[in-house]
């Protein structure tokens, strides 16, 4: 799938092999001093996705990559944990010649592998963006309406699909703006065949509860108030058990990071660059 004009003159998109894994990489170099910021996406979202947000940070340096069985990164022959993908990221960053920390956001499915890398990767992760996300299956849950609409990939392979039921899943400005759907299903490349399912399996059973309070990271919890998919209370919840953190609520839904990129992207180059760590 192309790169968007906006974005194109920034990243470099790669194909790199981790001892029989293939990523899809794409990175960018930025002029901020800081560290790179590695961006974990959402279950089944491929890269591209996040296009506009990435596009909005400007100087920051950024590494994203499909998850093995998403986008262009084939799925692996046996299912996954989240401290599989930890150890594959930390080889990544090794790979790309990034020996260093590393700042990390997490978007919904992936703010859960955000807090599991953080646990298991202290001096890696200096800083931690929790993105639309909660504390595993001990969270608040969204209605059983949206669970049934989320329990497969339909939406990422039916375009009329999504746009029945896109509002009602992502909330906030999908709700109130059509066009804003087309564009974000033009962008989708449906999973590899058994990529969502893993995906799934990855977060059985999982929660970071019991050692949120654990965590060092000075840390920015960012949630949309209209969020059907992660309801704002898990926000609150990981805001309150994790020692140095900071709520930041916006007036939108789950996909506030693309729907109003241009908005919070300043929000989280100013945590990056002025909190201290």
């Amino acid at each position: 799938m192309p790169i968007n004009p906006q974005s194109a003159c920034r990243l470099r998109i790669q194909t790199i092999d981790l001892d029989g894994q293939t990523l899809r990489v794409a990175t960018s170099r930025g002029s901020d001093a800081s560290p790179p910021l590695v961006v974990f996406n959402g279950i089944g979202a491929n890269l591209e996705l996040l296009e506009p947000f990435v596009a909005a940070l400007d100087d920051v340096s950024v590494v994203i990559f499909d998850v093995p069985g998403v986008g262009e990164s084939p799925a692996p022959v046996l299912p996954y944990r989240f401290s599989t993908l930890c150890a594959l990221t930390d080889r990544l960053l090794s790979r790309l010649g990034i020996d260093g920390p590393v700042d990390v956001l997490g978007l919904s499915w992936g703010g859960a592998l955000a807090q599991q890398f953080a646990r298991l990767y202290p001096r890696r992760c200096r800083r931690l963006i929790l993105a639309a996300t909660s504390p595993g299956v001990l969270m608040v849950p969204a209605k059983l309406s949206v669970l049934a609409k989320m329990i497969g990939p339909r939406r990422y392979l039916d375009p009329l699909y999504l746009q029945h039921v896109g509002a009602d899943l992502y909330g906030g400005a999908y709700r109130r703006d059509p066009a804003l759907l087309e564009e974000h299903g033009r962008h989708i490349q449906p999973p590899r065949g058994r990529g969502y399912l893993y995906q799934l399996l990855a977060a059985t059973g999982w929660t970071s509860l019991p050692w949120l309070g654990a965590l060092r990271q000075t840390t920015l919890v960012m949630h949309g108030d209209d969020d059907p998919i992660v309801p704002l209370g898990n926000a609150k919840i990981l805001a309150t058990r994790i020692r140095n953190a900071t709520l930041y609520v916006i007036d939108d839904g789950h996909l506030f990071l693309i729907a109003r990129a241009q908005e919070v992207a300043p929000v989280v180059r100013s945590f990056l660059r002025d909190q201290p760590a």
